[in-house]
C-alpha cells in the first residue's frame, strides 16, 4: 500500500480495531495479535503529481499476517465504512484481497449464520459507479476471492491462487484434500478470463495498478507517437497469412502506454487500454493469429465485457476489424454462441462513448457488424485501409453459395475450382473498401499511416 499511494497522503480508518475475540483470547492478546482486525484501509492519493484532485482514491488491504487475512466481523464494518465513502465521494478503489475468506470464532458478537454481512453487496453495487481494481497475491479464497471477482479489473501475481474455496472448505465438502497451490493457480485463472493482468510480483502489481488507475483519472500531455509509416506494411500481401494485430495497437498508441487485458483468455480477441495524444482509449481488435480472427463465444464475452467497462467509465473505443465473421459450426454452437455473440452486439449498440471503427483487412458478416456496434454507420467514424474488403460473408463462401447451380453444372472438378477462383476474384473487386466507400457503406478509405491522426481528430483529441 505504501508503494502504491503518494507519500504522506494516506488517511487510515479503524487502525485500533481488534478482532471480536476478546472473550476467547483476552484483551492484551487481541491487541497484540489482531491489529486492525486484519484489514488496513483508508483514503489516499495515487498519481497525484499527474492528476491533482482527480488522484483521490480508497485503498484497502487484508493483512495475511493477521489470521491469514481472514474476514472478521469488525473488519467487515471497516470495509463497509470505506465502501460507503467510495460511493458517496465517487472515488476509484484499490483492494488488495489476499486472504482466506470468512473467519469463524468472533465470539464477542452474537452470530448464527453471519450471512447478514453487507460488504459483498456494497462492493458489487459500485459496479458501473467507480472503477475498482483488485490486486491478488498469495492465497485468495472464498469471500476474499468474491471481492476480487466482483471488481472491474483483477491484477494477480504469478505465484498467487484464486478460488471460491480454500483447502479446508473443499475438504469439509467431501471433495478431497488439496494443497492451496492446486486451487485456482494464475496459470488457470488467466486462461479462463478471471485475471486481467498477470504480473511477476507485488512491485509490478503496484506499477500496473497505478497505470490502470491513470486511465480512469484523466488525460496526460500528448505522448510520443511511434513511426506511423510502419502501418503501411503490417498487413501481409497474402490474404490468408496471419499478422499480429497487437503491433497495430502499439503503433497507434502513445509509446509505452498500452496495457493488454485478459491476454491469455480468448486470444483471438485483443482488448487493451492505452493513450492517444495523452487521452485514454480502449482498443478492441481481431487477432488473425488465432482462429483467423473469427469471433468465438469466449471472444464475444471478452469484447462485450471490455466495451461495457469503457462505456461505463467514459473511455472512447477504437475497434480494429479483421475478421471472417462469427465462428460457426456444430461444435461452436455447443458453446452458447448465439446468446454470447449476440451479447457483443448488445454491448456495442449500448455504448455511451464514441466508437471509431477501422477495417484493416477483412470485414465480413455479422462478426464485422458486431465489431462496429451493429453496422458500419453506428460508429462515430468508420474507415478502412486500402487493402480491406467488406462483405456479407467470406468471399469464396459467398461465391459457392450464390453460384451453386452454375458450379454444380460443371462436371470437371478442376474446371469447377478454376471457375470458383474467377468468380471470387470478381467479387473481390466488388467487395473492395474503395467500392464500399463509393456506395457510402463506410465513411472513408485512408492511408494506414494516417490512422492515428484520423482517430485523434474524430475523437476531438
Amino acid at each position: 500500500m505504501a508503494d502504491l499511494v503518494d507519500e504522506g497522503s494516506f488517511v487510515e480508518y479503524g487502525r485500533f480495531v481488534t478482532a471480536a475475540q476478546e472473550q476467547r483470547r483476552g484483551r492484551e492478546a487481541v491487541i497484540t495479535e489482531t491489529p486492525a482486525d486484519g484489514l488496513v484501509g483508508g483514503l489516499a492519493r495515487v498519481n497525484g503529481a499527474l492528476f491533482g484532485d482527480r488522484s483521490r482514491c480508497a485503498v484497502l488491504s487484508y493483512d495475511y499476517l493477521v489470521m491469514a487475512g481472514t474476514q472478521g466481523m469488525r473488519g467487515h464494518r471497516k470495509s463497509d465504512r470505506l465502501i460507503g465513502l467510495v460511493e458517496r465521494l465517487r472515488l476509484p478503489a484499490v483492494f488488495f484481497t489476499e486472504g482466506g475468506g470468512g473467519r469463524p470464532g468472533d465470539t464477542d458478537i452474537p452470530l448464527v449464520s453471519a450471512l447478514d454481512v453487507p460488504s459483498f453487496a456494497l462492493w458489487a453495487r459500485l459496479a458501473g459507479v467507480v472503477p475498482r481494481i483488485a490486486v491478488v497475491s498469495g492465497r485468495c479464497f472464498a469471500g476474499n476471492a468474491v471481492l476480487a471477482g466482483s471488481s472491474d479489473l483483477v491484477v494477480a501475481t504469478r505465484n498467487s491462487n484464486l478460488g471460491m474455496a480454500g483447502p479446508a472448505m473443499i475438504a469439509g465438502g467431501g471433495l478431497g484434500d488439496h494443497a492451496p497451490e492446486e486451487i485456482g493457480p494464475v496459470s488457470v485463472q488467466t486462461r479462463n478470463g478471471v485475471v486481467d493482468v498477470e504480473v511477476a510480483d507485488e512491485a509490478e502489481a503496484v506499477a500496473v495498478t497505478r497505470t490502470l488507475l491513470g486511465y480512469f483519472q484523466g488525460a496526460l500531455p500528448p505522448g510520443e507517437a511511434p513511426d506511423q509509416a510502419a502501418l503501411r506494411t503490417v498487413v501481409p500481401e497474402r490474404e490468408r497469412q496471419a499478422f499480429d494485430v497487437r503491433v497495430v495497437v502499439d503503433t497507434l498508441a502513445d509509446v509505452g502506454t498500452v496495457t493488454h487485458l485478459r491476454a491469455a483468455f480468448a486470444p483471438e480477441m485483443v482488448t487493451a487500454l492505452g493513450r492517444i495524444e495523452g487521452r485514454s482509449v480502449g482498443f478492441v481488435a481481431n487477432q488473425s493469429m488465432r482462429m483467423a480472427g473469427a469471433i468465438t463465444a469466449e471472444a464475444a464475452d471478452k469484447a462485450a465485457d471490455f466495451l461495457e467497462l469503457c462505456s461505463t467509465h467514459g473511455i472512447p473505443v477504437v475497434s480494429l476489424v479483421d475478421t471472417p465473421g462469427m465462428m460457426v459450426g456444430p461444435e461452436a454452437e455447443t458453446t452458447g454462441l448465439v446468446r454470447r455473440a449476440s451479447r457483443l452486439v448488445v454491448a456495442g449498440a449500448r455504448l455511451r462513448v464514441p466508437l471509431v471503427g477501422v477495417v484493416l483487412r477483412r470485414g465480413y458478416g455479422l462478426g464485422a457488424q458486431a465489431m462496429l456496434g451493429g453496422s458500419t454507420h453506428e460508429p462515430l467514424l468508420t474507415v478502412a485501409w486500402p487493402v480491406a474488403h467488406l462483405g456479407a460473408m467470406g468471399l469464396e463462401g459467398a461465391v459457392r453459395l450464390a453460384m451453386r447451380s452454375e458450379l454444380d453444372a460443371i462436371a470437371d472438378a478442376a474446371q469447377r475450382e478454376r471457375r470458383v477462383r474467377e468468380l471470387t476474384a470478381a467479387l473481390r473487386e466488388e467487395a473492395s473498401a474503395l467500392n464500399a466507400a463509393r456506395h457510402f457503406e463506410i465513411d472513408d478509405v485512408i492511408d494506414p499511416a494516417d490512422t492515428r491522426s484520423t482517430i485523434a481528430a474524430a475523437l476531438g483529441f
